[in-house]
């Protein structure tokens, strides 16, 4: 059954915040998404075995959360006073993998959905479950500074709570001086964004569902609309005639 939820905005959207991992940055490898791969390994190491689905229920959320959910999920609460050590392993592994890993690169049409949003005065945002020296990896690899391809990104450790709390996009309002959330527009690639995008009662909340879930997946989960991959976004806007100045 499909949560699609009805959206109300005004004549136009003035900001878009986007995911990064599987929305925006492929990070796709042959032994499956890294994210979720690396998540699996850290935990692993700590002694306790999760599955590729169970890791992918908390995807998108900030990284500590989930490692704690997990080991709730796997009965091993004696683990919870080494949520921090699990997370210092997982941060190692992914930047070890967001710096040379070859499967690590733009979305198709990502960076073209950028420019053309940019170039209707509409602010870019990304925003995601990983902490600032991850993030700040993937940027500086990919190019992607403020106010050149994006206009300001976020991360789950500089606010108070990261998704699906409302406090990171908040925050990127804030930073730009919106003040009408139905002006904004959330997309990404897990429940938790478009949770993340309705407590916030955002105007728009696009899911994809070329990333780490399925339409299947993410149908049931508060959307107003669905796209297999971003690259579509723009089409979507104009169609809504939610892009002109």
């Amino acid at each position: 059954m499909s949560s699609k939820i009805s959206f109300i905005c005004p004549d136009r959207i003035e900001l878009v915040v986007f995911d990064i991992a599987g929305t925006t940055v492929n990070d796709r490898t042959p032994a499956g998404d890294a994210v979720n791969l690396c998540l699996r390994q850290s935990i692993e190491a700590a002694g306790v075995l999760v599955t590729r689905d169970a890791v992918n229920l908390v995807m998108g959320i900030q990284k500590p959360e989930a490692i704690r959910r997990l080991l709730i999920g796997a009965g091993r609460e004696e683990l919870l006073g080494r949520v921090d050590a699990i997370h210092d392993d997982f941060v190692i592994r992914m930047k070890r993998f967001y710096t040379s890993d070859p499967a690590v690169y733009p979305v198709v049409g990502a960076e073209d959905c950028f420019a053309v949003l940019r170039r209707e005065g509409i602010k870019v945002a990304l925003d995601t479950g990983f902490s600032r020296d991850i993030t700040a990896l993937i940027l500086d690899r990919l190019g992607w500074r403020d106010g050149e391809s994006i206009d300001a990104s976020i991360c789950s450790d500089e606010v108070a709570a990261g998704r699906p709390a409302p406090d990171m996009i908040r925050a990127l309002m804030d930073r730009f001086g919106f003040s009408d959330v139905r002006r904004v527009a959330k997309v990404g690639d897990t429940p938790a964004d478009l949770h993340e995008g309705t407590n916030t009662g955002c105007g728009l909340v696009v899911g994809v569902t070329g990333g780490t879930h399925t339409p299947e997946q993410m149908s049931p989960h508060p959307h107003t609309h669905l796209i297999h991959t971003v690259g579509e976004f723009p089409e979507l806007l104009a169609g809504l005639g939610l892009h002109q100045r």
